[in-house]
């Protein structure tokens, strides 16, 4: 009997995945550094927008492992300015958002990005019951899962003498439209 070799095709470099699932073009960049500049995180970062670009144009294992890998793509507040000075109009929020995305599909999350993966877990699954956020069970959710239980606690009491924390979430009509969008991107992640 004879054995064929199953050959693997090659994994999909992500700058290719980039540009076809989201629509935007990381070999447009031409490395001037205007995002870089202008982030307010840049110094933070293990990897600048432009460095990280950079190493999305390259494209090989190696380097789409080490921007899955990096702590930058959970540090980006989205906050545009680099969009806004880019020349080449790099949608470089968008691109972050689907790289944290990839990183947690692949199991590729900087260790330090544990906490900030609570809050936006803590931060949907609020949404998600309440259909608006509730302050109040975000911090429960995300103190439970951090077991940060005692951190910032004297904030508490000073907010709810200000009216800053409501107890019981408000509670919106049509929360049967939020279960469906949630029904719909949980979909379309799995799509992929």
């Amino acid at each position: 009997m004879e054995t064929k070799a199953v050959i693997e095709p090659l994994a999909q470099p992500l700058k290719e995945k980039i540009l076809r699932q989201i629509n935007e073009q990381v070999m447009k960049c031409y490395q001037c550094g205007k995002c870089a500049a202008g982030c307010p995180l840049a110094g933070e970062m293990d990897y600048t927008p432009n460095q990280i670009l950079r190493l999305l144009q390259i494209g090989s294992e190696h380097t789409d492992n080490e921007v899955l890998s990096s702590y930058s793509i959970w540090l980006c507040l989205t906050c545009d300015t680099c969009h806004s000075r880019c020349p080449q109009e790099v949608d470089f929020p968008h691109i972050m958002d689907f790289l944290r995305g990839e990183a947690i599909k692949r199991n590729k999350i900087h260790p330090k990005a544990k906490e900030i993966i609570a809050f936006h877990k803590s931060f949907l699954e609020s949404i998600e019951s309440n259909g608006r956020l509730n302050e109040v069970e975000l911090t429960m959710r995300y103190k439970l899962k951090t077991l940060n239980l005692l951190q910032d606690i004297g904030l508490a009491p000073k907010m709810f003498a200000k009216g800053k924390l409501e107890i019981l979430p408000h509670k919106i009509k049509g929360k049967d439209a939020i279960a469906r969008i949630f029904a719909n991107a949980l979909k379309e992640t799995d799509d992929e």
